[in-house]
């Protein structure tokens, strides 16, 4: 059986709308930030975490992202092929089920970019997994510490972890910043193909069990080419 963190999902299926004129013969995933595609860095982060499979879902441009695939020896990466049609975030991730065990998993965004301090996020991610509390865990930031971004935040979080609700407009909350750990159970009985992980996170937090954790480096928000020389500075920083 898989450990805790060993197996992770890589959400890399998105049309990277926003993107344009970048991603029009380019899948977002693969378009570069400082000469390294944007999905590298969450697969990195993912080996150092010490995940050793990955699943990676493709379908706009997917041939692409294959061949990206076939080109890594670690850790070892397996396709989701969603060609036929785009299962938004939950629906991505309940086809990909099969591959990812029994045990709490990473997903990870294909275009997410963080900076640690001293302790890698995702090992954080791992050391606050309580599994009698917990059915996800949450990587967030607080919107000073991030880059590229525009939002008010995401979520509200208690001082013991646990998130209660969402941000309301206007309000300061904490922006979700494309990581966390879920354990398998929280796909559980789940009747559609297509939805957004969304209507499970508000599950989550009607039962008390979505739980969060504060990111204390900096995020680099890469939603549009605009974003890109911003990202690139602050990582050259």
């Amino acid at each position: 059986m898989t450990g805790l963190g060993q197996r992770a999902m890589i959400m890399a299926a998105g049309l990277g709308q926003r993107m344009r004129p970048l991603t029009n013969g380019k899948p977002k995933p693969l378009v570069e930030v400082a000469g390294t595609p944007l999905i590298d860095y969450g697969l990195s982060r993912l080996t150092e975490a010490g995940c050793d499979f990955a699943v990676v879902n493709v379908h706009y441009l997917a041939d692409q992202i294959e061949a990206w695939a076939k080109a890594k020896s670690s850790p070892r990466i397996v396709v989701s092929d969603e060609r036929r049609e785009l299962l938004d975030t939950g629906g991505g991730i309940v086809k990909a089920l099969p591959l990812l065990g029994e045990a709490p998993f990473f997903v990870v965004n294909s275009d997410s970019i963080w900076i640690d301090q001293e302790k890698p996020a995702l090992a954080r991610l791992k050391e606050g997994w309580d599994e009698t509390r917990m059915d996800c865990l949450l990587l967030l930031c607080h919107p000073a510490r991030t880059i590229g971004y525009d939002g008010h935040g995401d979520f509200n979080l208690e001082g013991d972890g646990r998130i209660t609700g969402r941000s309301a407009k206007g309000a300061a909350g904490l922006a979700y910043i494309g990581a966390y750990l879920v354990h398998p159970r929280l796909f559980a009985d789940i009747s559609v193909s297509k939805f957004s992980v969304n209507l499970l996170w508000d599950k989550a937090i009607a039962q008390g069990r979505l739980f969060g954790i504060e990111h204390q480096g900096l995020w680099l928000h890469v939603g549009t080419p605009e974003a890109i020389p911003l990202a690139e500075c602050a990582l050259r920083a």
